[in-house]
C-alpha cells in the first residue's frame, strides 16, 4: 500500500500545485472567464488517464507463460526508468516549478486563449495520470488489489487536502524539501523494480542468473510473510535473489549516486565560476 500511497501522493500533488497555480494565475489577470476551460482540461485528462490503466491491466492480462513473464519484466524496468527520470527532472526543476507554471499559463493566454488553457492543464495532469497508470500497473505485479486501491484512495485524498491548504491558507510547504523526501523513496522503489524486473528475465534466460542463489534467508524472513510481501513490494525483496539481481540493485544505486555527485560537482564548478 505504501508505494502507490506514496506515488499517488507525489503525483496528486503535482497535478493540483498545476491546477492552483492556474487559477491563481487567472485570479491575477482577471480572466476568471476561462477558469471552465481548466476543469474540462482534468476531467479530460483524469479520462484519458482512467482509459491507459485500464488498457494497460487488460493488455497485461492477456499475456501468459513466458509472455507474462517478458510484460512484467518490462513493465518494471520501463517504471523503474520513468521513477529514476523523475528524481532528476524534479531535482532540478522544484525550486522554479511555480515560476515555471505561471510563465506557461501566462504564455499560454496570449497565444491561443482559451484552447492554450485547456491544452496546457490537460497535458501537464494527463502525463502525471499516465505515469501513475505505469507505476501502479508495475506495483499491482507485486501486490494485492485491495492495498493497492487503499493506498491509492488515501494518496490522492491526501494530496488534494494538501493542495487545498496551500492555495486556500497561509500555510506554506517547502516543495524543495517534500520532493526531495519523495525522492529518496522514489529511487528505492526503482532499485526494487530493477530488482525484480531482472528476476523475471532470469527465469526467461534472457539474463543469466550468473549465480542461482548467493543467499538464503527464507527461513528467518519467507517471501510469502506479511513482511516479506511488504518488503517485495517496497524495495523487490527475494530471500533467495541470483547474483545478476543484486548486482542490478547495487549498480542502480551506484549509477544514480554517481550521476548525482557528478551533477553536485559541476553545479558547484559553475557557481564558483561565475562568482
Amino acid at each position: 500500500m505504501l508505494p502507490s500511497f506514496i506515488l499517488t501522493l507525489r503525483e496528486g500533488l503535482e497535478a493540483a500545485l498545476i491546477i492552483g497555480i492556474t487559477l491563481s494565475v487567472l485570479q491575477k489577470l482577471g480572466r476568471q472567464d476561462q477558469k471552465s476551460m481548466i476543469w474540462i482540461g482534468v476531467l479530460s485528462a483524469i479520462v484519458v488517464s482512467f482509459l491507459t490503466a485500464i488498457s494497460l491491466n487488460w493488455i497485461g492480462a492477456e499475456f501468459n507463460g513466458q509472455g507474462e513473464q517478458l510484460f512484467e519484466g518490462a513493465t518494471m524496468l520501463l517504471a523503474a526508468g520513468v521513477l529514476t527520470w523523475m528524481v532528476f527532472w524534479m531535482r532540478s526543476q522544484s525550486k522554479r516549478a511555480r515560476a515555471n507554471i505561471e510563465q506557461g499559463v501566462s504564455q499560454a493566454i496570449q497565444g491561443k486563449g482559451k484552447n492554450g488553457i485547456f491544452l496546457l492543464t490537460f497535458l501537464a495532469v494527463v502525463r502525471e495520470g499516465i505515469e501513475l497508470a505505469l507505476f501502479l500497473l508495475a506495483a499491482r505485479l507485486n501486490s494485492k488489489p485491495i492495498q493497492e486501491f487503499l493506498g491509492v484512495a488515501i494518496g490522492l485524498f491526501s494530496s488534494a487536502l494538501v493542495g487545498w491548504l496551500i492555495f486556500t491558507t497561509s500555510r506554506r510547504l517547502s516543495l524543495a524539501r517534500f520532493f526531495q523526501i519523495t525522492n529518496i523513496f522514489l529511487a528505492l522503489f526503482a532499485a526494487g523494480l530493477v530488482g525484480l524486473g531482472v528476476h523475471e528475465f532470469n527465469e526467461l534466460g534472457w539474463i543469466p542468473p550468473i549465480f542461482e542463489h548467493i543467499w538464503n534467508i527464507n527461513g528467518e524472513i519467507p517471501d510469502i510473510s506479511p513482511v516479506g510481501q511488504s518488503l517485495n513490494v517496497l524495495f523487490g525483496y527475494d530471500s533467495s535473489p541470483s547474483l545478476s539481481q543484486v548486482i542490478a540493485y547495487l549498480g542502480y544505486f551506484i549509477v544514480l549516486g554517481g550521476i548525482l555527485l557528478f551533477d553536485h560537482k559541476t553545479a558547484l564548478a559553475n557557481k564558483i565560476s561565475k562568482n
